[in-house]
């Protein structure tokens, strides 16, 4: 017996859905994709503000570093 992956039966499910309930189903993952993004962005706000109160941020110019990353090759 094959036995048929997780993905491959997720497919098959929504193919089994009317194309009304196939539109409702993207519209709700597409939904929760865009949540996931925001939350994603939110976490890697607030850690790059805990970054900069701790002084853990660097500042300067592109010229800054590049010279830096000279440095790191050295």
């Amino acid at each position: 017996m094959i036995k048929t992956s997780t993905f491959q039966q997720a497919i098959e499910t929504v193919e089994a859905l009317s194309p009304e309930e196939q539109e409702m189903l993207l519209t709700i993952i597409q939904n929760r994709l865009r949540e996931h993004k925001r939350q994603e962005l939110l976490k890697n706000i607030e850690q790059s503000e805990q970054d900069y109160a701790q002084g853990n941020v660097k500042r300067g110019s592109v010229s800054d570093l590049m010279k830096a990353l000279e440095e790191c090759e050295n």
